[in-house]
């Protein structure tokens, strides 16, 4: 509708098409779905091409953020890890190295 379209809404809704179907659908999918102007084929076919783009941007967004999620939560992880090291030396370590008297 945003793209004044409305006239194929009815038969969109007919076909149960989704969003996620619509994202798959090509210039003969949408010519089969009644979509006789190449014009309004190449008007939806433009904004899914726009949408699947802004999809893959966000898609790749949020695995950088994942990644970066990970990496922190693994040099937290070492930064306990060598906590726990230092804070494991009993006081008998530290003397090991000493001669006897």
């Amino acid at each position: 509708m945003s793209l004044n379209l409305e006239q194929y809404v009815s038969e969109f809704s007919a076909q149960n098409i989704t969003g996620e179907h619509l994202l798959q659908l090509d210039g003969s999918k949408l010519k089969a779905l009644g979509m006789t102007s190449s014009q309004d084929r190449a008007i939806i076919k433009k904004k899914l091409k726009e949408m699947k783009a802004s999809l893959e941007k966000a898609r790749k967004a949020q695995e950088k953020m994942e990644k970066q999620r990970e990496k922190l939560r693994k040099k937290e992880q070492e930064q306990l890890q060598r906590k726990w090291k230092k804070t494991d030396k009993s006081p008998s370590d530290a003397t090991e190295g000493t001669p006897e008297q």
